[in-house]
């Protein structure tokens, strides 16, 4: 391990060196694959040089410990040795984690998808729930949401949804919550009491670029037709709304939350991109079962993941066993604390093979 960081550290100085030369700036292409090579590489970096430090403070502290005679003295270097070796245990476990296989597909912006399940208009209600929740979580982290296409019931539900989530980080976070979402409550329209449980489908798919996967414009049927959505007397009395269909895959995606055709049409391509990349994703997945057993749960989107109950005020995480009863501000968007389990537990599944 220690090898491997003497390495990155060495790397990242000639990075740093290579940047500090004047005409470096020349090549914007070559000068912003060093800016991200840098920017990967600091935190492992400063770790590393803070690890460092530490093993010389424990070192410097033994040393002086085996020369000192006076008992007020020795408690002090105790002391101080006691600290650089709990700081070194710490930076140690650190540094593991830091050298764990990165996701390509962390920095990525996202293409969130949400369906209604089972259900019926209780499972499209829920499907509203979700979006709202994740619609508040956007905000909550500083990122940008953008609906690109939504298919509502009428009575507040959605059938379906489409929503282009954009910064920092954002796949690295909500690639944890594709799956299946499952609600147990009393619907409004329930006389007796009972209590119901309906499910919704969340698909989390990276934002993907045309050099990333390249659609041949031939194995693409466009279709046109006029917006049914609330956008105005414009969207609804011309063809603007776009539905796209992968002719190889039998893939089909609309969007119609633009006055523009051309705009949905650019959007539509963006998001069978980047379900092209999943599938691509998917198939090398299930060619490496070991991979595939190193990550939180199967990734199955038939999977239960979570069950969100209504009358006990519980959210449940089935893939790592937490449960929270915060269920309101759950909804509200505060769902950090279920992803950090997850991202926890995830590490430490890799961190057995590391």
């Amino acid at each position: 391990m220690f090898d491997r960081l003497e390495d990155l550290l060495h790397r990242y100085e000639e990075i740093m060196n290579e940047l500090n030369e004047p005409d470096v700036t020349a090549n914007q292409e070559r000068f912003r694959a060093l800016m991200k090579e840098q920017s990967d590489l600091t935190p492992l970096v400063e770790a590393y040089r803070q690890y460092k430090k530490a093993r010389q403070d424990e070192e410097d502290s033994l040393a002086l410990l085996e020369e000192e005679n006076d008992e007020e003295m020795r408690e002090l270097l105790k002391e101080e040795h006691a600290g650089a070796k709990k700081r070194i245990e710490e930076l140690e476990q650190e540094l593991k984690i830091l050298l764990l296989p990165k996701d390509p597909n962390d920095d990525k912006n996202v293409i969130l998808e949400i369906r209604a399940g089972t259900g019926g208009e209780e499972a499209a209600l829920f499907a509203q729930d979700l979006l709202r929740m994740y619609l508040r979580y956007t905000e909550r982290r500083g990122w940008k949401a953008e609906i690109m296409d939504a298919n509502d019931t009428g009575i507040g539900g959605i059938k379906e949804a489409s929503v282009l989530i954009k910064g920092k980080g954002a796949y690295s976070r909500l690639k944890y919550e594709s799956g299946t979402h499952r609600v147990q409550r009393v619907p409004e329209t329930e006389s007796s009491g009972r209590i119901h449980t309906s499910a919704a489908t969340v698909a989390v798919l990276p934002e993907v670029d045309d050099v990333e996967v390249h659609i041949d414009p031939n194995d693409v049927r466009v279709d046109v037709y006029r917006s049914s959505g609330n956008g105005g007397q414009c969207v609804n009395t011309t063809d603007s709304a776009v539905r796209l269909t992968h002719i190889p895959t039998g893939l089909v995606v609309t969007c119609q939350d633009e006055k523009s055709q051309i705009k949905n049409k650019e959007k539509a391509f963006k998001v069978l991109r980047s379900r092209l990349y999943d599938m691509k994703l998917k198939e090398q997945n299930d060619e490496i079962s070991a991979e595939r057993r190193s990550q939180v749960g199967s990734g199955d989107r038939s999977e239960r993941i979570r069950t969100y109950n209504f009358p006990q005020g519980r959210v449940t995480d089935h893939r790592i066993g937490m449960t929270i009863y915060k269920l309101d501000s759950f909804l509200d968007g505060e769902i950090d604390e279920i992803i950090d389990g997850l991202i926890t537990s995830d590490q430490a599944e890799k961190m057995k093979n590391f």
